[in-house]
This record gives structure tokens, C-alpha cells and sequence, in this order.
């Protein structure tokens, strides 16, 4: 890998001028589902990039990306499962009455969206499954086509998300429900997986959200993360992200 690919294949922070607060982007709820969102919208992008370097046939590095596709929907399901079931009813019940209606209305306009997002998602992981044993450039081809697609349903369904219901759980949801929402939130991924999915949330974000999300994680995967997960993390990103041809000319 060329020393101009390792450097656009690995994780970068935002200068410290992005340190700073944004208006409006206090709550912990809204900077969790930002940095959420900015995994999947990023994850998806580069899935559809680096798709149509792999060559025919090496099953291999189709398995690398197929994998992590199945990664990145089963987070993006779960999240939406978790807003549904738990989020946008905590922030309904805390909505006062005289903006309950446009609440109401949004959280209405986020199902409908994400329930086709979730049906996408689905038929992104049977797309990935046909790549995986047909290994042929027509099946590459759709399983990028796929994942270019749902970047920019999941692109435009977050900045609606983001415009209209984030400042409502900054105005109404505290913190102190969030963070209780948050702990009884399981995914059920591998600890190596949880360990990718930190990397992968860090990746791109300013110092305050990167310590945000350090701290709400249990004692032992900050702990993990700090041993061996961030090389652990920036070797699978080098596997992900690397060009065809594999790791030659180094």
C-alpha cells in the first residue's frame, strides 16, 4: 500500500477548531445520534467506493466487505430499534402539549422513512450473501449499487432527523433518561465487533464527542479499548480500506 492510500485508509480527528460546542447540541441523545449517524452515512460511502476495487473472484476480500456490511446494518437496525421502541416515546412523553402535534408529526416521518431504510438494509445483507458465493463482477456491481443507494436514503433520512427531532430532545429529554435508555441498549455484537464499532464512531469526530463516548462505555471495553483495541481497530480499517492489489508495494 502506498503511503498515500495507508494515510486516507486510516482514522482522522477533526482539527481543534471543531472542538467547539455547536448551537443547539448540548444533549447527550443528540451528540450520540450524530455520531451514529455520521458511522453509517461514512461506512456506507466507502462499502460503495471500495466494492468496486475488488476483483472477481478473491473470496477473500469479499469476505472482508461483505462482513463488514452486515456489521454496519445490523448497528443501523438496532439503532432504529432502540429510537422506536425507547427514544422517540421517552421524548413524546416529555414534549410539552403545545408542541406535541410537530412532534408527532416527525416522529410519524421518521418511521416511515426508516421502515423503508430497515427493508433496504435487509435486502443489502441478501445482496451481500449473492456476491459472497457467485464471487462475479455483476454481483460486486449490485452489492455497490446497494450500498450507494441506502447512503443516500440514510443521507437524507438523517439531516431530516437531525433538523427536526434532535432539537427536541436537546429542549425536552434529559440526560439522565437518556443515559438509562442507553445502558439498557444491547446489540448483542461480538467484543471484537464492539471494540470496531467504537473505532469506527471516533473516527471523524471532535475531541469532546470522542470523550462523550469513551465514558458512557463500561469500564471494561475502555479499559480493552485502551490495551489493544485502537490498534486492533486501525488494522481492520487497513483490511477494509485498502486498495486492489492487496498490501503490495509497502
Amino acid at each position: 500500500m502506498t503511503a498515500t492510500a495507508l494515510r486516507a485508509a486510516l482514522p482522522r480527528p477533526r482539527r481543534p477548531v471543531d472542538d467547539a460546542p455547536a448551537p443547539g447540541r448540548s444533549g447527550r441523545a443528540s451528540a450520540y445520534q450524530r455520531v451514529l449517524h455520521q458511522l453509517v452515512r461514512r461506512e456506507l460511502r466507502t462499502l460503495a467506493d471500495v466494492a468496486t476495487w475488488a476483483p472477481d473472484g478473491e473470496c477473500a476480500r469479499t469476505g472482508t466487505l461483505t462482513c463488514h456490511a452486515g456489521l454496519v446494518a445490523r448497528v443501523l437496525l438496532h439503532h432504529h430499534a432502540v429510537e422506536r421502541e425507547a427514544v422517540w416515546p421517552a421524548l413524546l412523553r416529555a414534549v410539552p402539549a403545545p408542541d406535541r402535534d410537530d412532534a408527532v408529526a416527525a416522529v410519524g416521518a421518521w418511521a416511515a422513512a426508516c421502515s423503508r431504510i430497515d427493508a433496504r438494509l435487509r435486502d443489502l445483507e441478501t445482496t451481500a450473501r449473492q456476491w459472497a458465493v457467485a464471487g462475479t463482477g455483476p454481483a460486486r456491481d449490485a452489492f455497490a449499487r446497494a450500498c450507494h443507494v441506502l447512503a443516500d436514503d440514510v443521507g437524507v433520512q438523517t439531516a431530516d432527523e437531525e433538523a427536526y427531532l434532535l432539537p427536541l430532545l436537546d429542549a425536552h429529554l434529559p440526560d439522565a433518561e437518556w443515559s438509562a435508555i442507553s445502558r439498557t441498549a444491547r446489540c448483542g455484537l461480538s467484543a471484537r465487533q464492539r471494540l470496531i464499532v467504537v473505532g469506527l464512531a471516533m473516527e471523524d469526530c471532535c475531541a469532546g464527542d470522542r470523550a462523550r463516548l469513551l465514558g458512557g462505555l463500561p469500564r471494561s471495553q475502555q479499559l480493552a479499548w485502551r490495551l489493544y483495541g485502537g490498534s486492533r481497530y486501525r488494522a481492520a480499517v487497513v483490511r477494509l480500506r485498502r486498495p486492489a492489489g492487496g498490501l503490495s508495494g509497502q
